[in-house]
């Protein structure tokens, strides 16, 4: 009788007690931050691959859509997000013992301007790069597709780590 109810006495204090974890990656305090206003991000690099503009656009407006409670707005966001891809570049990252590339390097740059107007002492604005490498015997229209996804992966995770993941 006695172990019937220290056991029923130990169920229902650890069912009181619940411990709740957010693997997300977002800190937002939503009793200040609702909404968040993600303008577009126009190309202004010298080499220019049309598609990379809406490729951008769409990963980081789904990656906050899908990781956060935050209500996309066209105007007056709680968060505002701004800026501009620029850079687009490929370099020549190995040379084989011919004397020739044998492995290029491309990488991608986007200046982003943030504001929170919870709290601006977050605010800023920077770059954000990636790269991504190929072999020089494959032609970049050939795999610029899925190098710029790969990039643009990383760059919109970086902006996301920057913004609302603040541990």
């Amino acid at each position: 009788m006695k172990g019937r109810v220290a056991l029923t006495s130990l169920l229902i204090l650890l069912a009181s007690c619940t411990v709740s974890y957010k693997f997300n990656g977002a800190s937002i305090d939503y009793t200040k931050t609702q909404t968040i206003q993600i303008d577009n991000f126009p190309i202004r690099s010298t080499y220019v691959w049309a598609p990379m503009q809406s490729i951008f656009q769409n990963k980081l407006t789904d990656l906050y859509a899908s990781q956060t409670k935050l209500k996309q707005v066209k105007r007056g966001g709680d968060l505002q997000l701004a800026g501009e891809i620029t850079g687009f570049d490929q370099f020549n990252k190995a040379i084989s013992s011919s004397g020739y590339s044998s492995q290029v390097q491309l990488k991608m740059t986007v200046n982003v301007r943030f504001v929170n107007n919870a709290n601006h002492a977050e605010d800023f604005e920077r770059p954000f790069s990636a790269t991504a490498e190929y072999e020089s015997s494959q032609q970049l229209v050939n795999v610029q597709e899925e190098l710029v996804t790969e990039m643009v992966k990383d760059i919109t995770e970086q902006i996301f780590n920057a913004t609302v993941a603040n541990w």
